[in-house]
């Protein structure tokens, strides 16, 4: 991914986090991806660490229209995915989604109450609700509305190590191109 690219995308959702009213904590980690697609418009994503205990985690992720998060699941990690600003669609499997049954019903936590949906079928959550995710269920979520803003809020856990993407070619930090100086320092950067 060029730093050009990471640039860019950290200076529009910090602007989309101040339009919508999102205050930062000073000097927050960024975290800037293209899932090692090398297609940052298709599956990239922006996130800003809020909290990083040993415990626990918070982050605001923010995602352009048009861009997806690629299917994947956490080896340790346990995570709420919140709708904090317009509408987050989801896709949930409770295996790899090559693998998985058609219409199988997945148990899972939406906004606190346990209910049934059908794995792979896309459903949306309004600003506010969010799903608990446990290690092993594969999910996918994307804004269908322009200046979402989506929360999350897990475990403590290894970003290099913790994710498992359906996609083996993915990787969650991908090589930088430096072709420019960086306007903030991402988690990533050493």
């Amino acid at each position: 991914m060029k730093r050009s690219s990471i640039n860019r995308a950290y200076r529009e959702a910090l602007a989309v986090f101040a339009r919508t009213g999102w205050a930062l904590p000073p000097q927050p980690r960024w975290d800037v991806t293209d899932c090692g697609s090398g297609d940052f418009d298709r599956y990239g994503l922006v996130l800003v660490n809020l909290a990083d205990e040993p415990e626990y985690c918070e982050k605001l992720i923010y995602l352009r229209l048009g861009q997806t998060v690629p299917a994947h699941t956490h080896r340790i990690k346990k995570e709420d995915i919140i709708c904090r600003r317009g509408e987050v669609m989801m896709q949930l499997w409770s295996r790899p989604p090559r693998t998985a049954v058609a219409n199988a019903p997945l148990r899972i936590k939406r906004s606190g109450d346990w209910t049934i949906i059908t794995e792979g079928k896309p459903f949306a959550l309004a600003a506010g609700e969010r799903v608990t995710l446990v290690p092993g269920v594969y999910h996918s979520f994307w804004p269908s509305q322009s200046d979402t803003i989506i929360g999350e809020v897990s475990t403590a856990n290894d970003d290099a190590q913790d994710n498992i993407f359906a996609d083996t070619s993915a990787a969650r930090f991908p090589p930088i191109e430096e072709d420019e100086p960086a306007a903030v320092r991402l988690v990533s950067d050493h």
